[in-house]
């Protein structure tokens, strides 16, 4: 019987992780040659470098191309394009930043960077790694085209044949477009701004010819409610970037525990099955990492991993076996002081910080995922992360291309960080509106992302009935009965009323399931100060917490956390009353300057509060 429970694991992780891309996963302990820095560049809203409108075609063989070199064969030779020091932009980072007048710049933008190469040539890989580009990525090396990516906050790569690199004078060319289309994912309307360009690292790897493209090391999952034992069991698998030889083997190290097991390769996927003595469980109290060590005959890779179950068992949510609450705040991955997209360990150091400094265990990362440095700091800290991509309002919902395109993001997203003890809620998407279509298509976004990783809970923010019953609002959004954690939106007194509006509204769900407030929230321009009745003022923003406050403190047993909305203000082009937004969602509990607002002080009271409850 054991015989043939292993034979059906290894045939369901080896049907939907080979599936997936090539993408590289745990990109940190790989060799690399780092391409950050200055990139030269050339603005193409007509994309004359890309196509020939006369003759409707690529420009392939076309020297003007803007992928080949603008270096003179000779000087009767005609250029039309060229790459200069003085037009420079600095990746990673969004182009809306940098230069006044990318200000509202959607369209094409080519990118160039040259860089020398020592290598010895012999047993070995070579791979481009992109953290994100916004939003599709054409990426040539010395005039050769490498591939296309769409999706702006996911990483992917390209393997880099040996013959195409030189030891001196690469010159690597990624035309990047921002531009929206309904058909693409997110969607023509957001409420954030459409940040283009390289946002995120960019570098060279160098793997063995045979490597660990991809592995997983989590507790299995838990499905008893119960805490896991003193030895929980581990499961996983290792991807190989090709089937090995004959007798091959791979070995799991965790030095700190002297633990040490091999396997036999099985194939290119070879599942795990272990259990791990004297184990410290990862909480947001005690976010303990191991260093995790794999190894093959011709590879090993290394990281920090923490153990813990997370489940949504009946109505609560269980970490470790435990009930907790979730006091959260929702994140966008910007940096309001600068105006720019947030990309390193500084900018997570700040956002993070700040939702410690409110007495945040949780983050919600909206509305698509961030930056690794994000996920890795939250796994340090002990903040538990709702991750999602960027299927947000109103999707094409009926068209297969779109929601393969979706899929892809998903993949994406959940191969990078599934190792991440922090990351415990993968989101397929925010306030999409009820149609059948919708909820097919999201339903199968939920099914992928079991598929891909079942030991994490998924979820959605979903659409409320506001008129279910005189005295209540139900979420009853059909999606629930798919989802394991049933999170809504909902904007009492800012959105419809104002906030008294809370004394006598009262919420439920028919789902016996947990219960999430994803959102909530109202503007205040930092530093505008009047009586609490007056929009846009932080007494207004004041009260409204106030208001929201007292509600939770009545809501059924079945809640089990909340993400307000926001972290800080953020930039959107929605958002345009000239005195008190002027291009920014005022929502935050920080302002644009770094300044906490007071309706700060009551969601941090409040959590102060839960969380001396929680301890006695």
């Amino acid at each position: 019987m054991k015989k043939l429970s292993l034979i059906i694991f290894v045939s369901f992780w080896s049907l939907i992780t080979l599936a997936q891309s090539n993408l590289i996963s745990n990109t940190g302990a790989r060799k690399s040659l780092s391409l950050n820095g200055k990139w030269e560049y050339i603005v193409d809203p007509y994309e004359t470098g890309f196509y020939d409108y006369r003759y409707k075609e690529l420009k392939e063989n076309n020297p003007d191309a803007y992928w080949n070199t603008d270096v003179q064969v000779n000087k009767t030779e005609k250029k039309e394009h060229g790459y200069v020091e003085k037009y420079s932009l600095e990746v990673p980072g969004d182009w809306n930043h940098q230069e006044p007048q990318f200000l509202f710049y959607e369209g094409t933008v080519w990118y160039k960077k040259s860089f020398d190469l020592e290598k010895a040539f012999g047993e070995h890989k070579f791979f481009l790694y992109f953290g994100a580009v916004n939003y599709r990525a054409d990426v040539y090396l010395n005039g050769k085209k490498l591939g296309m990516h769409k999706g702006g906050f996911t990483p992917f790569n390209f393997e880099v044949p040996e013959s195409l690199l030189k030891e001196k004078g690469n010159f690597l060319v990624v035309k990047v477009d921002n531009k929206r289309y309904a058909d693409e994912v997110p969607t023509l309307n957001t409420d954030w701004w459409n940040y283009g360009g390289i946002t995120r690292e960019v570098k060279l790897m160098e793997v063995p010819t045979d490597f660990i493209q991809d592995f997983v090391v989590q507790l299995k999952k838990d499905t008893s409610g119960k805490a896991p034992d003193k030895t929980p069991e581990v499961e996983g698998w290792v991807k190989l970037n090709r089937a090995p030889a004959k007798g091959e083997l791979i070995t799991i190290e965790l030095p700190e525990l002297k633990y040490k097991k091999v396997f036999a390769a099985e194939g290119q996927l070879t599942a795990l099955h272990f259990k791990l003595p004297k184990l410290q469980l990862w909480s947001p109290e005690t976010p303990k990492l191991y260093t995790v060590i794999i190894k093959t005959k011709n590879d090993q890779t290394k990281d920090k991993i923490g153990f813990r179950t997370i489940a949504a068992h009946g109505t609560q949510v269980l970490l470790n076996g435990k009930p907790i609450f979730m006091r959260g705040i929702s994140i966008h991955g910007e940096i309001p002081q600068e105006v720019r997209r947030a990309y390193s360990a500084a900018d997570a150091a700040q956002l993070l910080g700040q939702a410690r400094e409110l007495g945040c265990n949780m983050v919600r990362l909206a509305h698509y995922p961030h930056d690794e440095t994000m996920t890795r700091l939250a796994d340090s800290l002990g903040i538990l992360v709702w991750s999602e991509i960027p299927v947000y309002w109103t999707i094409d919902f009926g068209n297969p291309e779109v929601l393969g395109k979706a899929k892809a993001q998903l993949e994406e997203m959940i191969t990078r960080d599934h190792n991440r003890a922090s990351v415990i809620i993968w989101s397929v998407g925010n306030e999409t509106p009820i149609s059948p279509v919708r909820t097919n298509f999201m339903h199968n976004l939920l099914t992928r992302a079991r598929e891909l990783d079942n030991t994490r809970m998924v979820s959605a923010a979903l659409e409320v009935n506001y008129s279910a019953l005189k005295d209540k609002n139900i979420v009853d959004d059909p999606l629930g009965e798919f989802v394991d954690l049933v999170a809504f939106n909902e904007y009492l007194g800012w959105y419809g009323g104002l906030p008294d509006k809370c004394r006598t509204t009262n919420w439920d769900t028919p789902y016996n399931k947990p219960l999430f407030v994803s959102e909530t929230g109202g503007d205040a321009k930092g530093g505008f100060h009047a009586d609490s009745l007056t929009r846009f003022s932080e007494e207004y923003q004041e009260w409204y917490f106030k208001e929201q406050v007292a509600m939770f403190k009545r809501m059924p047993a079945k809640f089990v956390g909340i993400s307000p909305w926001i972290l800080a203000d953020f930039r959107s082009p929605k958002r345009n009353n000239p005195l008190y937004q002027d291009g920014w969602n005022r929502k935050g509990l920080y302002d644009d300057k770094g300044n906490k607002k007071k309706a700060f002080y009551i969601m941090k009271a409040w959590y102060e509060q839960i969380k001396k409850e929680q301890q006695h």
